[in-house]
């Protein structure tokens, strides 16, 4: 497998002004400021995105301009991402960035669960709504900045548990298997590997191995070849996105392992539902990346417009397997 091709259909865009990845206003947004200031009187909502390398990302941003542009008339959209999953500085300068540029809203898929929280409070002290959507802030950290942000997302640990169980279904008790996990400090991350470890003990089976891949399917090609070599009797991978599990196929296609290890992924991208189809990749999970930053846009103009105190929403989260692609 091309990996490097399979990224580049995710449909990446030139980097421009503070090194972003993405960067789109929607009609309307002209850059004014916020409290009045955007165009026309709307509000100027910002949405700041992890990696748009990642495909799940990509849906999200081409989900919130399809909202936009619907509903042209109640609001501005500026969309920004950073080059890759642990850009964290990156995302610190852009959140500072939509500070500056005083928007009304600012919708965050944090790329680190703790790092974000001050440059958040920062915003929210400004005066603009902060919703955190996709990767939950870490409560701690919250608390330690006296800090309340609504989180809306789906529960990982749940999603995570539908893959594992579905895995589960297709091995026998004592089988061997491994978690590529992704950033060790986003909360996402460590819910998906606790609900793959709640299907695994549950269904009496063995964890030979859990390593990081950062959500990077090169990084995860690496892990997993290392994996095969340590456990030759490896049974299955279950991957914390979609993202590794590509790296994960591509791994097992060189160790001449294609078919005889189980792969699960995390996102339903498109590249994933293809290698289903091939029966290359048992499930994944859809988190329904085209309506997260709708749910969160949606809230984030509530509660400016109502001034609703802020709470958590649940979104959905449902398993895909190739039976349901048919």
């Amino acid at each position: 497998m091309n990996l490097r091709r399979t990224l580049c259909r995710t449909g990446l865009v030139a980097m421009a002004g503070l090194g972003l990845l993405a960067s789109c206003s929607q009609p309307g947004a002209n850059g004014g400021k916020a409290g009045g200031g955007a165009s026309a009187g709307r509000p100027r909502v910002a949405l700041v995105m992890k990696s748009l390398a990642n495909e799940f990302f990509k849906t999200m941003e081409d989900g919130a301009r399809a909202h936009q542009k619907a509903n042209a008339a109640r609001y501005d959209l500026t969309c920004s991402g950073i080059k890759d999953e642990q850009d964290v500085a990156q995302q610190i300068a852009i959140v500072e960035q939509m500070i500056a540029q005083r928007v009304d809203v600012l919708v965050i898929a944090p790329a680190d669960s703790k790092a974000l929280v001050p440059v958040c409070k920062k915003a929210a002290e400004a005066g603009i709504v902060v919703v955190n959507i996709d990767n939950r802030f870490d409560a701690a950290a919250l608390k330690d900045k006296q800090l309340a942000i609504p989180f809306v997302g789906p529960d990982n640990r749940k999603g995570a548990r539908l893959g594992g169980d579905c895995l589960a279904a297709k091995l026998a008790k004592g089988d061997a298997v491994a978690i590529v996990e992704g950033v060790p400090n986003a909360f996402n991350g460590v819910q998906r590997r606790l609900g793959f470890e709640d299907a695994m003990n549950a269904a009496g089976l063995r964890i030979v191995s859990s390593q990081s891949a950062n959500w990077m399917p090169d990084q995860a090609e690496k892990v997993v070849a290392g994996m095969l070599v340590q456990h030759p009797d490896l049974k299955a991978l279950l991957c914390a996105n979609d993202n590794m599990a590509l790296g994960a196929v591509a791994a097992l296609k060189a160790a001449n392992k294609a078919g005889q290890v189980l792969v699960v992924g995390y996102d339903n991208i498109g590249a994933i539902r293809e290698l289903m189809k091939e029966g290359k990749v048992l499930c994944t999970v859809d988190q329904h990346a085209d309506r997260i930053a709708v749910f969160g846009i949606e809230y984030g103009l509530e509660i400016l417009a109502k001034k609703t105190p802020p709470a958590d929403r649940e979104t959905p989260v449902d398993l895909v397997t190739a039976e349901g692609l048919k």
